[in-house]
């Protein structure tokens, strides 16, 4: 403990040796362990920590979709405005940098939100949790809340970071183009791509995205040790944008794309943001990682998943009754070996 917490606590032990403080608190007097790993304990020690209680989850995934957006969006901003030669003298970034950005800043985002929230930090795998594995329905509406209004703050720190550099790319203050740099905040087919190919893009992505989040989790699968998840989401994210993210920026996240769309929509980029190719911001980024993930995310399950919380897995009413009667049974053997 530091100085600033032991000395009220000596104040306090002076006055009242059987006091709360000196049960729970003065370890190194007693040798109790610590309030928080006490199961004597109430785990509310004071009023915030109830409250902290029913808000952490969102919490941690604001947090983490703002992690995610500040790299992944800051990344492409200075890869690509470093590239013009009234920005800088030498560019700082390419291609490779963007995919790494957004690579280290969705397994830091987990790595901060996984043991507050489960980590989802996208809407798409949310969704695809609450279809196939049981994730409580109403809880989705305010974690999806929670992801885009982080992602669109992650992404509004960003340009408020870049907007001169922005400037002087655009040409002006007062000019703002999705193909100046819109473009690096919210994601665009290209030019060649058909609306077909780029929805389909943008599903095989995210299907592989959710079956690299169940691989790594699988208990049965070689899971990955404690605190590596996020390591191996790392390299999917890093192999997916590196292969797959030519066509269409590799949104992966719907939360990723409309945040930051939202923010260029807010600061002077207007309506083109949403109008091109006939709501592209709807059907590609937002429906094409949700049809994606929730495809493939029964697809594992069907094949491969055998945890008991996957709706492919509930056993029938003769298997939980045949389940209940042998462990009956177990533990009727176990209490007569006690006896004997």
């Amino acid at each position: 403990m530091t100085d600033i917490i032991e000395k009220p606590i000596q104040r306090h032990s002076e006055t009242s040796n059987n006091s709360f403080a000196t049960r729970h608190n003065d370890i190194s007097a007693l040798g109790v362990v610590d309030f928080a790993d006490c199961n004597q304990c109430s785990r509310y020690p004071n009023r915030w920590s109830s409250i902290r209680e029913n808000i952490s989850a969102p919490a941690a995934e604001f947090m983490g979709a703002f992690i995610l957006c500040l790299l992944g969006c800051g990344g492409n901003c200075q890869a690509n405005l470093s590239a013009n030669k009234n920005v800088s003298a030498n560019p700082a970034g390419d291609v490779v940098t963007s995919n790494l950005s957004w690579a280290i800043g969705l397994s830091l985002g987990v790595w901060l939100s996984a043991n507050y929230s489960g980590g989802h930090l996208n809407p798409a795998v949310t969704i695809a949790f609450a279809t196939v594995r049981g994730f409580p329905w109403k809880k989705v509406p305010i974690y999806l809340l929670a992801q885009l209004l982080g992602a669109l703050c992650g992404a509004g720190v960003v340009y408020a970071t870049y907007f001169h550099a922005i400037d002087i790319v655009e040409g002006g203050s007062n000019i703002r183009t999705i193909a100046g740099s819109g473009n690096l905040f919210g994601t665009y087919a290209a030019d060649y791509l058909t609306s077909v190919s780029a929805f389909f893009t943008e599903f095989v992505g995210s299907a592989m995205l959710i079956t690299g989040i169940f691989m790594f989790t699988d208990k049965k699968n070689g899971p990955a040790p404690p605190g590596v998840v996020p390591v191996g989401i790392f390299f999917t994210v890093l192999g997916i944008s590196s292969a797959l993210g030519m066509n269409t920026g590799a949104a992966l996240n719907p939360a990723r794309d409309l945040g930051p769309r939202i923010l260029t929509a807010m600061v002077g980029y207007g309506g083109a943001v949403f109008n091109f190719r006939n709501q592209y911001w709807l059907w590609c980024p937002i429906l094409g990682p949700i049809f994606g993930m929730v495809v493939a995310a029964f697809f594992y399950d069907v094949m491969l998943y055998r945890g008991s919380e996957s709706i492919t897995n509930k056993p029938t009413e003769e298997a939980e009754r045949h389940h209940l009667h042998s462990c009956a049974h177990r533990n009727k053997l176990h209490g007569a070996a006690e006896i004997v």
